[in-house]
């Protein structure tokens, strides 16, 4: 599908107890689209419903194989989603809590890019 891309957002996201991929990117989508608004894409694309929206997710966060990315989409309200994960992040040392079910004292941080175009009619 041809399309025009209309925005970039970026975000983080940690995990600071529990050693879980998944939180961490999902924290990350949520960070980059927490403080947005898309008015553009009623306004100035012309799309009648959100859901039209192609929404690009790019993920790079430690243990990228552990992530469910279904839960990492479930952040996002709308749009036609797909989601790459790879290997990056970090992995920063805290301190373990055994009452949080802290393995060890890992820390995982997440970048996340999501990317919204819109169909090239």
């Amino acid at each position: 599908m041809a399309k025009r891309r209309l925005i970039i957002e970026m975000g983080m996201g940690v995990d600071q107890h529990g050693q879980e991929p998944t939180v961490a990117a999902a924290r990350a989508v949520r960070n980059a689209i927490a403080h947005n608004a898309l008015p553009g894409v009623w306004e100035v694309a012309g799309l009648n419903h959100p859901n039209a929206m192609i929404v690009e997710v790019e993920i790079a966060v430690p243990f990228a194989d552990q992530v469910r990315t279904d839960e990492v989409l479930a952040v996002l309200p709308f749009g036609q989603k797909s989601i790459q994960v790879r290997e990056g992040g970090m992995v920063v040392k805290g301190r373990a809590i055994a009452e949080l079910a802290d393995q060890n004292d890992d820390m995982y941080v997440a970048i996340a890019a999501v990317t919204v175009s819109i169909p090239d009619s």
